[in-house]
């Protein structure tokens, strides 16, 4: 019987290991879906569909409407002349709190809630 030296063994371990890390990734790939296309020689070759990184739209939605619900609230519990005051000493801070004013003046949206939730609290 013919003996294989340690660095073949070696060697052909690593590339056996290299091996099934591939095929591992590639299955994971696949079971989120797959394309599956017939060569020019008719040979079936399956490749993961490639997946485009969308906007999750539904929690950044949320996030502006309770927002709006934040600015609406405060506005309705301190007023308009106040609520402004505030806006005003907020634009003349530092570069964070303008950034702040910015977000948190009046806009039509907020004016428009306010006005409608306003009687109801």
């Amino acid at each position: 019987m013919l003996m294989m030296s340690t660095m073949t063994q070696i060697n052909s371990h690593a590339g056996f290991a290299a091996r099934i890390k591939r095929v591992r990734n590639s299955h994971a790939k696949m079971a989120q879906g797959y394309d599956a296309r017939v060569g020019r020689d008719g040979l079936i070759v399956f490749r993961p569909k490639r997946r485009r990184r969308s906007i999750a739209w539904r929690p950044l939605m949320l996030l502006i409407a309770a927002f709006i619900g934040f600015k609406v609230f405060v506005l309705i519990q301190i007023g308009d002349i106040t609520y402004q005051e505030r806006v005003d000493r907020l634009a003349a801070g530092s570069v964070v709190e303008q950034a702040g004013a910015y977000f948190m003046q009046i806009d039509p949206v907020t004016r428009a809630v306010a006005a409608q939730v306003g009687p109801l609290l």
